[in-house]
């Protein structure tokens, strides 16, 4: 069992599968900090200045009391935190489709097989044998 699991972790597949996940990780931090640090920065300017991840829906307001400690916390729906993940969503496609068709153009191309002889040559080599 130890031999199997040995070969299983030293295969080509879950070395390949590691560094992927690790990759992604990496470029999902850079994305996020890319996002966060440039592009909502753009958009909090043009949306007055707020910062976008702060937008939200109240549902329920924060309870306080007298001695201001927070006795039930807010509920709220935080859509500009959501609106930033679809904006890391697209840009981490954006980045892995261009990622995969640049090691797509590094790939050779598969050459087709050579053309054999059609139908009606080899129909004419069997008639010509046949005469002989």
């Amino acid at each position: 069992m130890i031999k199997e699991f040995k070969e299983f972790i030293t295969g080509g597949n879950v070395i390949e599968f590691a560094v992927a996940v690790i990759m992604a990780g990496a470029i999902g931090a850079v994305v996020t900090g890319f996002v966060n640090n440039i592009v909502m920065p753009f958009v909090g300017h043009f949306t007055g200045g707020t910062d976008f991840a702060d937008k939200k829906i109240i549902l329920d307001e924060a309870v306080v009391d007298a001695a201001g400690t927070v006795v039930t916390p807010e509920n709220a729906i935080m859509w500009g935190s959501w609106v930033n993940t679809i904006i890391n969503l697209i840009i981490v496609g954006l980045v892995m489709f261009m990622i995969v068709k640049a090691y797509n153009k590094t790939k050779k191309p598969v050459e087709d097989a050579p053309a054999g002889p059609s139908e009606v040559d080899l129909l004419t080599e069997i008639r010509d044998a046949l005469k002989k």
